[in-house]
């Protein structure tokens, strides 16, 4: 198999994974008769387990110089213990079974984009072209997933998390590695990364963005279904949010380029904003669905432009734990906040003033890079003057 075709077929597979698992686990355990605190008590407790998987999984894999070997070992995992979480029902199994599974299936995520990141720069192929099955892999499945239990019920989800499992280790398997880094791993310069200002403050910027991104990500269903919104019109949501995706991500080669990044963040964050605002004033639940596809606007940008961001300034031997700490600092510790503060905040504001809160911390993401892209500009300009002076 080709391998650039080969990592396209995976990235489809793994993304439909996400799928089942982060936008259908919130909806399959509303399904239970879940109060939204307990949904964020489970959500919440496989974040705090990410904190430490993410980087535990990605320091192995830049020790011991593989990505695909990793993979494979955690797509395994994440098949058996994804296949029990879905036919569980017991409130002690569901937090077990999640936080297994945090453990395994989310740190794939910052390796996957690894991969992918490292495998279009040697391929000279632009990141987008891959990361763009992706988006729709987890498109396809949303709207599958939506419709499977509408006519299944929640409990067929196993038997799928388990298929679409054993096919994605398959694929896994015919992969190639990504590149071994160059240079040998020094712990001094990942300290060095990590203390350097302008690396504290992107992800503090992350973060702050992130949080309003994670909590609409893990009410969303729990809100349509309020709305008086069945599973097909959760899948259909997901559906055109992710599939809104595709283009953004086919496109990359023309709109991403080096140093607009930051740029790019302020942009994602406004449209978040504009995106939660609307959300708050919706009551009709197609209509929240079809809201869904501002995601072009939001997640693709925000994401692929941290993640090109992040391997302007990451040393090259760290790579892979440098695209761990953005997922940590993007699904993890935020994700953390949105579930625990989210389930507390959705219940008792309910849906107007939720999504106002969340467009409130949108605006606050997008004020803050708005003053990160100045500093930087300026910073930038003085080093020019500084440099053309020395000449």
């Amino acid at each position: 198999m080709n391998a650039i075709a080969g990592l396209r077929a995976y990235n489809f597979l793994f993304f439909a994974l996400l799928a089942i698992f982060i936008s259908f686990l919130p909806v399959y355990l509303d399904a239970q008769g879940l109060s939204a605190v307990r949904i964020g008590i489970i959500v919440g407790s496989g974040g705090f387990v990410s904190i430490f998987s993410s980087p535990f999984w990605g320091m192995i894999s830049d020790r011991a110089k593989t990505i695909r070997g990793v993979l494979l070992l955690l797509i395994a995992c994440s098949t058996v213990v994804g296949y029990f979480l879905y036919t569980s029902e017991s409130f002690f199994v569901l937090v077990l079974f999640t936080m297994l599974l945090f453990f395994f299936l989310m740190p794939m995520d910052p390796l996957t984009e690894s991969l992918n990141f490292q495998t279009s720069q040697a391929a000279r192929v632009s990141y987008g072209s891959i990361r763009t099955f992706g988006a729709l892999g987890y498109a396809v499945m949303s709207l599958i997933v939506g419709y499977v239990m509408l006519y299944f019920g929640k409990s067929s989800l196993g038997l799928l998390f388990a298929g679409f499992g054993a096919v994605s280790f398959v694929v896994c398997l015919m992969l190639r590695d990504a590149p071994a880094a160059s240079k040998p791993v020094s712990f001094k310069s990942l300290g060095r990364f990590l203390g350097h200002r302008e690396t504290l403050l992107f992800l503090v910027l992350v973060f702050v963005a992130a949080v309003p991104s994670r909590m609409n990500d893990t009410y969303l269903g729990v809100h349509l279904h309020a709305l008086g919104g069945g599973s097909e019109l959760v899948g259909q949501a997901w559906f055109l949010a992710a599939g809104s995706e595709i283009l953004v991500f086919a496109l990359s080669f023309w709109w991403m380029r080096g140093g607009r990044e930051m740029a790019l963040i302020a942009f994602a964050s406004f449209f978040y904003f504009l995106r939660f605002f609307l959300s708050a004033w919706i009551t009709d639940p197609h209509a929240m669905t079809y809201l869904q596809l501002l995601q072009v606007f939001t997640f693709p940008i925000l994401y692929s432009a941290a993640i090109q961001y992040l391997y302007r300034i990451v040393p090259d031997e760290w790579k892979a734990t440098g695209q761990t700490v953005l997922a940590l600092v993007f699904f993890g510790v935020s994700g953390i906040v949105a579930s625990y503060g989210g389930g507390w905040l959705y219940q008792r504001l309910e849906g107007h003033g939720f999504y106002l809160l969340l467009s409130g911390m949108s605006l606050a993401a997008f004020l803050f890079s708005l003053v990160l892209l100045a500093v930087y500009r300026k910073g930038h300009a003085q080093g020019k003057m500084s440099g053309s002076r020395s000449v």
